[in-house]
């Protein structure tokens, strides 16, 4: 039944923190940042998400701007969220670097 709750409540978070990241990076030109993952533990408290950055190049650079602006960023998924959820998690973010190692697998492959 707690997987259930930690599953929904995780696709709402990805939802919310993707419509965030769309809204903010709309400013800047040339960047993409996708929510590929979110895993919530299972007492809510924290929720871990996995980020793509297209271009890659730009990824640690825009990481470390996400992780600064981490309380302004949960601010504003408590705002979309507050008639939800009752405690708004702590947000950690990650770079999801899956796909760069697909493309290396594929190159690699064909050489």
């Amino acid at each position: 039944m707690q997987e259930t709750r930690q599953n929904r409540i995780a696709r709402l978070l990805q939802k919310e923190l993707s419509l965030i990241f769309q809204s903010q990076t709309r400013m800047m030109h040339g960047t993409m940042v996708s929510v590929t993952r979110v895993k919530v533990s299972p007492d809510l408290g924290i929720c871990t998400a996995y980020l793509s950055i297209f271009p890659s190049e730009k990824s640690e650079e825009l990481l470390k701007n996400i992780t600064a602006n981490e309380k302004t960023i949960r601010y504003e998924l408590g705002t979309r969220v507050r008639n939800q959820l009752r405690i708004i998690p702590e947000l950690r973010f990650f770079i999801d670097d899956s796909l760069d190692y697909i493309e290396r697998i594929d190159e690699l492959l064909r050489a």
